[in-house]
């Protein structure tokens, strides 16, 4: 990197940080003395730069953390399993694969986002509670969410590795702690439910193989053949309405 290079993000640096101080209110002599004589010559400009990017970054990365506190996971594991056991990888496309699993999610966490939006959201904006308080609030019905989904050895591990102390109540256990438990449970319960998606389409391959095997078309893809009987079956049972309906119903037992 040239020294031109060094000379231009140091001006960033300080024109960020000048936006940070003016729209945090810092704008009287005393604050500005105050400010001087608690942060060493040099750092100031340095530190609000850096809480600029770290702040940037983490909202970066905050759908993909609230995604993983819903029912996104498994309705999105299930539903990419599905076209493989059929043997249409490309069919629907990813963007038809992801958009149902976000309606699906957004179905499934509706009586969640709703008491967020009663308890948190709407006091928050009214100027009843602040940020800290509303996020405190808000969260908990991801967390009585994640709590009814999540399996118990999985949390007792995560619990486990985290060294503290066995909580005695829910309340006890902090959401870093539930949150890979509960992606972990997720994934458990999408595992089982993509095993028993891919017995029928199975026994389909086998039958064909067979078939194929017996009249000596050995060199003939049995995946070919099996493709048009697994796409039948898969209408003829009402496959998407039956799928869909047991993914919705995972949630509620």
């Amino acid at each position: 990197m040239t020294r031109r290079h060094l000379l231009w993000i140091a001006a960033a640096a300080l024109l960020l940080s000048g936006c940070a101080t003016q729209g945090s209110g810092i704008g009287s002599s005393s604050d500005s003395v105050a400010l001087t004589l608690s942060v060493p010559e040099g750092t100031g400009s340095l530190s609000n730069s850096v809480q600029m990017v770290l702040l940037l970054t983490g909202l970066a990365f905050l759908p993909t953390v609230l995604i993983l506190m819903t029912g996104f996971v498994r309705i999105a594991v299930v539903l990419a399993s599905l076209r493989t056991a059929i043997g249409v990888p490309m069919l629907p496309p990813n963007q038809v694969v992801i958009g149902l699993a976000l309606l699906l999610s957004f179905f499934v966490m509706a009586p969640s986002l709703e008491t967020m939006n009663e308890s948190a959201v709407q006091p928050y904006l009214a100027g009843d509670m602040d940020m800290q308080q509303a996020l405190t609030v808000g969260s908990q019905p991801l967390r009585e969410f994640m709590f009814k989904q999540v399996g118990e050895k999985d949390l007792a591990l995560f619990v486990y590795l985290s060294g503290g102390s066995r909580p005695q109540s829910m309340a006890g256990i902090p959401t870093y702690v539930l949150l890979p438990a509960f992606i972990i449970s997720e994934l458990k319960i999408a595992f089982q439910m993509v095993f028993i998606i891919y017995i029928p389409f199975l026994v389909i391959d086998i039958v064909v193989s067979s078939a194929l095997m017996s009249m000596g078309m050995m060199m003939l893809p049995p995946t070919i053949i099996s493709l048009p009987f697994k796409l039948l079956l898969f209408v003829m049972v009402d496959g998407w309405n039956l799928l869909v309906r047991n993914l919705v119903l995972s949630f509620l037992n």
